[in-house]
């Protein structure tokens, strides 16, 4: 294919695509589409259609490229190595040193890639190279690649608050008899009951500390930033895992999964999106809630995305699908903090709130055991938080994935 066959191909495949899509309309209407067979068939010819565009755009890059290299060459001086003018005098007598180009085009090299010759005049001793000669000058980027670690989102679904004081209190409600049903004509009234008991949370506290010399902090003007930010991620990621799986007990706070009354869906021998749905049924029946996200481990969700019917289509989508990571239209959060093979179901909006007396604190001090005298210094970074839940029944774990 020629460079001008490119340009017309690709321009006449834009002109094609242009016509479907307008017959198409905002909406995608397919069945205005002027392509045979149904919806399912024309999206997959125009899916084909873009993959030729695609393809020709591509081979259009290539031929430009070696036209490029065409007009390159063109204009590049062809006469290195030959003599100008004429040689006056008995030089014409003295044999011409000839150049590295000349010797090796007189030789059978020309013809294989992988003969020696000799060139004549040229006599080598001592071979300047990085060993022994002028080692490059390299200087580091200010690129810093930091240890794999999990990507933060679990608190992106709990509101947060601010809390002042050291330990959070509420009243739950722990008996009701509503007592409401029909009544006759001097009948007697059905009698309600409530009962309510104080219950409270320790704000706890999360912290790291790193030591490191006065050196380190003088001579690099951004390390400092650098700590700072490792450090927040450390409290921050701690704080999203116990927010899951934190046991409640001093110094850790309540943690989802860890709940005395949370509810429990095993997986047993159902496929797991029936246990899941299972699960958000029991939130909706026993809790009397609306589940707002679904906590789950990569590893398990892989699983979940990757199902397929008998016949090999993907339940979840076609791979080339940017297809959202939902569950019965709630939202999935993929997590490492998440215990593999246990799926957390909750209505964490409405029955979660995670309450911080203040941001993360950061101090630095060179008082530290021996610090003082051996030039260290001591940067601590620490947050104090509590998590509330309010309805124990709005949140179900799905075992067994």
């Amino acid at each position: 294919m020629t460079l001008k066959e490119a340009r017309e191909k690709l321009e006449a495949k834009r002109a094609e695509l242009k016509t479907i899509f307008d017959q198409a309309g905002p909406d995608m209407d397919m069945a205005k589409v002027d392509l045979p067979g149904d919806s399912k068939a024309k999206v997959e010819a125009i899916q084909a259609k873009n993959k030729e565009l695609n393809d020709l755009n591509d081979e259009l890059q290539k031929l430009r490229s070696l036209d490029e290299s065409r007009k390159a060459l063109a204009g590049m001086d062809t006469t290195i190595g030959k003599q100008s003018g004429p040689i006056e005098g008995k030089m014409e007598d003295k044999p011409r040193i000839k150049t590295l180009g000349e010797a090796f085009l007189e030789t059978k090299a020309r013809e294989n890639k992988n003969v020696d010759f000799d060139v004549p005049g040229l006599n080598v001793k001592t071979l300047m190279e990085a060993s022994a000669g002028w080692d490059p000058e390299n200087v580091r980027s200010g690129r810093v690649s930091l240890y794999p670690e999990q990507a933060l989102g679990v608190l992106d679904y709990i509101p947060l608050g601010n809390y002042q004081g050291d330990l959070y209190k509420f009243m739950l409600e722990t008996t009701k008899t509503a007592g409401a049903t029909a009544v006759a004509e001097g009948g007697a009234y059905g009698e309600a009951a409530f009962a309510y008991t104080e219950t409270s949370h320790e704000v706890e506290k999360i912290g790291a500390w790193l030591p490191i010399t006065d050196e380190q902090l003088e001579d690099n003007p951004g390390l400092r930033d650098l700590i700072n930010q490792r450090l927040t991620y450390c409290i921050k990621a701690k704080l999203e895992s116990y927010v899951l799986v934190g046991t409640g007990t001093t110094p850790q706070i309540w943690g989802a999964n860890s709940l005395a009354a949370v509810q429990t869906q095993a997986k047993s021998t159902d496929p797991t999106p029936d246990a899941v749905h299972k699960a958000i049924t029991k939130v909706r029946v026993t809790g009397f809630a609306e589940p707002s996200v679904i906590f789950a481990h990569p590893n398990d969700w892989q699983d979940i995305r990757l199902l397929r019917t008998a016949d090999g289509i993907y339940v979840y989508g076609s791979p080339m699908d940017a297809t959202p990571a939902r569950m019965w239209g709630v939202p999935v959060v993929q997590t490492t903090f998440q215990t593999e093979n246990t799926a957390m179901v909750g209505d964490f909006a409405r029955y979660c709130t995670l309450f911080m007396r203040q941001g993360i604190r950061f101090a630095v001090t060179n008082s530290h055991d021996t610090n003082f005298i051996n030039g260290k210094q001591a940067i601590r970074a620490d947050i104090r938080a509590v998590s509330v839940f309010y309805r124990e029944t709005a949140f179900c774990t799905v075992t067994g994935i």
